[in-house]
């Protein structure tokens, strides 16, 4: 099975430890950010990876040829000219996605215990374009559901912004994006004719019409390892994290 690794970020967040080196490389533990998201992808068959590529990329290389590709194929998405962000990456490295089967799209800076064979089932069995992995948190953003988990719009609690699609509801479950989600290539259809876009608005333009389903994740652990107030947490729990 094939899955997508978006580690093309500047890691801006992660300064000055990304000034030298990609995010991607920064380590947790025993572990990369990079060699923790390909084991636990790998652990739950999915050993066909593409990597999207623009900070320092020819580390990543050198790094995963060093470590023979932790025994999985790899391709990769250079982004060197420009970032495309996370819907104009997917766009770009499209042409991988060729065997007309769902696929995983992997945050490379989120540490998780999330069962990635229950996520990738629940897509199958509901036929939806699109399942993103959502969690209750605490955060500035959340994504809007129905009582079905179907999305609905967006909230930016920091702005007031808020985006509905669709019928309005009396009411919403907020909940935050986990930074994995498992796409159906039908997709590509969707795609517009831009390079450079967010996959979040992409999925809310597609809502009304569309089915993007929420996968309600509660295992037990779940961090974005891409903030400095975020490593030494990192640290701690990576080390309990079932692939």
């Amino acid at each position: 099975m094939k899955a997508m690794i978006l580690a093309a970020g500047l890691g801006t967040r992660l300064r000055p430890l990304t000034d030298n080196l990609p995010k991607a490389l920064i380590r947790v533990g025993e572990f990369t950010l990079l060699e923790f998201a390909l084991l636990k992808l790998k652990h739950a068959g999915f050993n066909e990876i593409i990597i999207n590529l623009h900070h320092m990329s020819g580390l990543i290389r050198e790094y995963l040829a060093v470590n023979n590709n932790f025994g999985c194929s790899i391709q990769f998405s250079d982004e060197s000219d420009q970032l495309l962000d996370t819907g104009g990456g997917l766009k770009k490295a499209a042409w991988f996605f060729d065997d007309d089967q769902p696929f995983v799209v992997y945050n490379c800076d989120i540490i998780s215990s999330m069962n990635l064979k229950e996520l990738y089932a629940l897509h199958l069995q509901s036929g939806a374009l699109a399942t993103l992995a959502v969690r209750d948190r605490s955060s500035r953003r959340y994504l809007l559901f129905d009582a079905r988990m179907n999305l609905c719009g967006w909230k930016n609690i920091k702005t007031g912004e808020t985006i509905i699609q669709g019928p309005a509801h009396f009411t919403y479950t907020e909940l935050a994006f986990s930074g994995i989600h498992v796409i159906s290539p039908e997709i590509f259809r969707f795609f517009p004719k831009e390079d450079k876009f967010s996959i979040t608005n992409m999925y809310l333009s597609l809502a009304s019409g569309r089915q993007i389903k929420g996968y309600a994740d509660v295992s037990e652990h779940w961090l974005d390892a891409g903030k400095p107030e975020s490593l030494a947490r990192a640290q701690e729990i990576i080390k309990y994290v079932n692939y």
